[in-house]
């Protein structure tokens, strides 16, 4: 029995306001029913669903562990939606996309984190650092750090990245035991001092019931056409099986953050 349920709210689509040219999945701003305004991921976009059950998953489990993440909505985009878009392009993405998407809460007035400019300390670096290797996140770098700066706090962002081995599943359980090589060009690892702390406190609060709570959120129409399971329940239970593999032998990526930051500095 799951005694850890966690909820997403649905919203629906009402107002395309502008594109986020950001790489090839091309996500939106756009305006839902609850009068907000959202950063629209499109399940039409170049990976497909795949990024957002990692988007999903990322931010959920990046919420669980503490760290601040935007609301993640599900946004429901009506057929009709995309008739009067005059960009072909945009028009396409918008009919491919029909269905459930997922959303961020957009943060007006947020920038982006820049290393140069702000220095982070060493916990929330080692919280974050840790997220990233427990999520084979390659994402959060120099050239594209994926963190923004709202009311002073440090938000995280854009999670379509992580866990790329679901773009194949090819010897999947192997990779859930293997290090994280790219965390070597986290733009926080510099700073990240406390990893093991981290790690010790993470594994306090992050189990397999929470995890499956996540894991259970992802919707069925995402799991559709995937080859490599006979059904949905067994395609989920794939994610579980990775996440609590991964959280059982987390050593193995710390000892890499670690060996990589001792190079760094």
């Amino acid at each position: 029995m799951n005694n850890f349920p966690i909820e997403l709210r649905t919203v629906n689509v009402t107002r395309y306001v502008t594109p986020l040219r950001e790489g090839g999945s091309m996500p939106a701003i756009a305006e839902a029913d609850d009068g907000f305004l959202y950063v629209l991921k499109f399940r039409g976009a170049g990976q497909g669903p795949r990024a957002l059950i990692a988007e999903l998953i990322g931010g959920e489990i990046a919420r669980i562990l503490g760290l601040r993440v935007p609301e993640l909505v599900f946004a429901n985009l009506d057929e009709a939606f995309g008739r009067t878009e005059p960009d072909e392009e945009i028009q396409d993405l918008l009919k491919a996309s029909v269905g459930l998407n997922l959303a961020l809460h957009y943060l007006s007035g947020a920038i982006t984190f820049d290393p140069t400019v702000t220095e982070i300390d060493s916990r929330l670096a080692s919280q974050i650092v840790w997220l990233d290797c427990f999520l084979t996140n390659m994402d959060r770098t120099c050239r594209n750090t994926n963190m923004l700066l709202w009311h002073k706090e440090l938000w995280l962002i854009d999670h379509g990245a992580a866990l790329y081995f679901h773009h194949s599943w090819q010897n999947w359980k192997e990779q859930a035991e293997r290090p994280f090589v790219l965390v070597k060009d986290h733009v926080l690892l510099q700073w990240a001092s406390e990893l093991e702390l981290v790690d010790q406190e993470f594994r306090l609060i992050l189990n397999a019931e929470k995890i499956q709570a996540v894991i259970n959120l992802i919707p069925d129409e995402w799991l559709e056409g995937e080859t490599n399971f006979d059904n949905k329940d067994e395609h989920r239970r794939a994610y579980a099986y990775f996440l609590e593999t991964r959280l059982a032998h987390s050593d193995i990526f710390l000892k890499e953050a670690q060996h990589a930051r001792e190079i760094l500095i």
